[in-house]
């Protein structure tokens, strides 16, 4: 998890009942798919496409604050409605009077507003269709912006909405750049396009940065309005027009009377035209393959929004359903905000072979690229919608740990500081790099470089996490072929676990906040159960004798936890002490897998200790502080079916959504009696809130 420079802000969403759309609200059409935000939202995620193309409302109201990127840098969009003639803002801080927001909503792939004044409601929704099934529209870097307008007071009126996006989503800083702009007409649409002048693609690497390459594009479909470069070139402006008829509908004022749109919307797309160097390779996002521009993507994008609406709408709506049965109505809340965070913080590409490679980055803990103990707490969202995207995640790592620079027999931590994929750069020896700066190429170093220092790896994390996450990924495909190219090196770190992991001496591992810990019992559990993990796939291989001793010495490692960690109502934190306890999360993998090495009695015990013992905000990480991890706190809950238990734990990160005083994104590292956060925001991680729906799914 490499915590050396741990910046901060972090941001976002939500609380509330699940309840179902009001009659006619758009764009839920009554689907019951949305979460209705009847409280404060530290943040509210608008544009969320990759760690670079991450736009969130960090206000109660969409237009009580300017909008900005996750890290909080700006990226301002502005929206003002014309009504009559007379301007009214309802998205971004502006000197104009407002049109009073009454409602919004959030579903997993989009966030939606009800405005209401004069004479008219305004509903505008922002949605990201990130479609875990189809991984060619996750891939684009496109999100919609759409609008409804109907009279309210009975009578007709002008409308035009006025959206502005500035030349901020195309630099770092506050300083004025030297921008190209120009319009596109398309076959279906009309696209709007800006950027620097003068550009250096992947010119930096590092945690708290924004994109200073590449374009912006607007494009709105023919008929629905114009785009225009606007501010002295300065901005892009989408503009939507509605003659609001007294009975309540609107039509595009471009249309023919009964004939116009009952929605507007326009697209917002941004082309990287560099994604990540991988390994010397300069890679563009997966969407990119067989010649594909921006502009074909666009296109595509216009031509088959309705389509795509409607997808997103009933996967909302299932994903809510089974939320609800999982967890209850705060569970609905959690997966909701998690979702789309989650699939944003990484890059989708392409390698040589157009196989997927799903880079995340390490967001405000230390900027890493395809981090194993990112990886490990992601992979339920993942494994959940398609297992093709965790091995997107393994390869970077398999990749490096055959090259002569990684000398060990254990895995390696990261694959470089994102966007760079170039070889781990966790626990270097002699070199400290700042932010912005790019790390040297790793990956081509020889063995004897003696690039790292082994006090600072996490080799029984490590291990452990690739092993898991390998046979994770056998159990959802139903074979084990993925792995078996990687049998010999798979074995290299069961034997590693073997000998080093079931009583860990003082090593380095992912929840470390609070220093270090020899014979750490959670990362003994993890070592058990890559042993275990290990033994499934030789088993799914067809090695029946060499799985069995895998089994047999999981098995025996277990009796032996159970037995060396028994503190009367709860386990221990450590071996050697009798005081102390920690969140025994890395345990349900024997749930999950049906492995049955602990005694469900353990289980059920751990939950009561973790409900009696846990504050307003949660159950704390260990006994040493008050900070949590969310997303470990929701694999707990997976230890009981028991809709109550789990309800009683996830209640209190419910909470912390609704009350933290901070205004970042979904933050998983936090203070259970202050809701503060710490650092972390806007990761991956939170892809692991998905852990209930994951085990109903494999444990029915």
């Amino acid at each position: 998890m490499g915590l050396s420079k741990p910046l901060i802000f972090a941001m976002i969403l939500i609380m509330a009942s699940c309840s179902s759309s009001p009659k006619g609200n758009f764009p839920l059409e009554n689907n019951q798919a949305g979460i209705n935000m009847k409280t404060r939202v530290p943040s509210v995620p608008l544009i969320t496409c990759d760690p670079y193309f991450s736009v969130w409302s960090p206000a109660d109201k969409l237009y009580d604050a300017d909008t900005v990127h996750w890290t909080g840098r700006k990226q301002n969009m502005k929206g003002i409605a014309s009504v009559d003639g007379k301007n009214y803002r309802f998205l971004g801080y502006s000197s104009d009077p407002v049109l009073d927001q009454k409602d919004f909503f959030i579903t997993a792939t989009s966030s939606q507003y009800r405005f209401e004044g004069a004479g008219i409601i305004l509903e505008i929704a922002f949605l990201t269709p990130l479609l875990l099934d189809d991984i060619d529209l996750l891939s684009r870097p496109l999100s919609y912006i759409s609008a409804k307008v109907r009279s309210a007071d009975g009578k007709p009126h002008e409308v035009e909405l006025n959206f502005s996006f500035d030349s901020t989503f195309c630099k770092m800083g506050d300083d004025a750049v030297p921008l190209v702009s120009g319009i596109h007409n398309l076959s279906n649409s009309f696209a709007a396009w800006m950027g620097q002048r003068k550009q250096a693609p992947l010119s930096h690497s590092g945690d708290d940065v924004s994109i200073d390459w590449g374009y912006l594009y607007l494009a709105i479909p023919e008929g629905q309005g114009r785009v225009f470069i606007s501010g002295a070139g300065e901005a892009l402006t989408a503009k939507l027009k509605f003659s609001v008829l007294s009975g309540g509908e609107p039509r595009s004022a471009s249309s023919a009377a009964g004939s116009g749109a009952q929605e507007g919307f326009f697209a917002a797309a941004y082309d990287d035209t560099a994604s990540i160097n991988y390994f010397g390779e300069t890679r563009r996002g997966y969407w990119a393959r067989d010649g594909k521009t921006i502009l074909s993507v666009i296109e595509e994008g216009i031509e088959n929004y309705p389509s795509i609406k409607n997808r997103c709408a009933q996967f909302d709506a299932e994903l809510n359903k089974k939320a609800l049965a999982s967890g209850g109505p705060d569970y609905q809340l959690i997966t909701n905000l998690a979702y789309r965070q989650s699939i944003a913080a990484h890059k989708l590409i392409a390698d040589e072979k157009g196989e997927a490679l799903f880079i995340s980055k390490e967001c405000f803990s230390n900027g890493c690229a395809a981090t194993v103990d990112i990886s490990y707490p992601s992979t339920p969202l993942y494994l959940l919608y398609n297992p093709e995207l965790v091995k997107g995640m393994l390869r970077p790592i398999l990749h490096f740990s055959g090259l002569s620079v990684w000398i060990y027999d254990f895995a390696p931590h990261d694959a470089g500081r994102y966007p760079y994929v170039t070889g781990q750069v966790y626990g270097l020896k002699n070199l400290d790099m700042k932010n912005t700066e790019v790390y040297p190429h790793f990956y081509a170093f020889p063995a004897n470089s003696d690039a790292y220092d082994p006090r600072y790896q996490m080799p029984v994390e490590e291990c452990g996490n690739m092993i898991i996450m390998m046979a994770a990924v056998a159990k959802a495909e139903g074979n084990a072929d993925f792995s078996k190219p990687y049998l010999a090196l798979l074995e290299k770190w069961a034997v590693y676990l073997e000998t080093y992991g079931t009583d860990p001496g003082e090593q380095l591992c992912t929840d470390d906040f609070a220093g270090h810990l020899a014979h750490n019992c959670n990362l003994a559990a993890k070592a058990i159960m890559g042993l275990e993990a290990f033994g499934l796939i030789l088993d799914m291989v067809g090695d029946k004798a060499k799985a069995a001793r895998y089994h047999d010495k999981a098995k025996t490692f277990a009796h032996e936890w159970t037995a060396n960690t028994a503190r009367g109502d709860h386990s221990a934190l450590v071996f050697d002490k009798q005081d102390g306890w920690a969140l025994k999360y890395n345990l349900v993998w024997d749930k999950l897998f049906g492995t049955k090495l602990f005694d469900d009695s353990l289980f059920a015990k751990e939950v009561q200790w973790y409900i009696k013992t846990q504050n307003k905000y949660g159950v704390p990480l260990d006994s040493r502080r008050e900070y949590t991890k969310s997303d470990w706190i929701l694999w707990t809950a997976a230890f009981t079916k028991d809709v109550k238990e789990r309800e009683a734990l996830i209640a209190p990160i419910a909470a912390f959504l609704h009350e933290t005083p901070d205004r970042v994104p979904f933050s998983d590292w936090y203070d259970t009696i202050s809701a503060k956060h710490y650092y972390f925001q806007n990761r991956t991680v939170q892809g692991g809130l998905f852990m209930l729906l994951l085990a109903d799914e494999w444990m029915r």
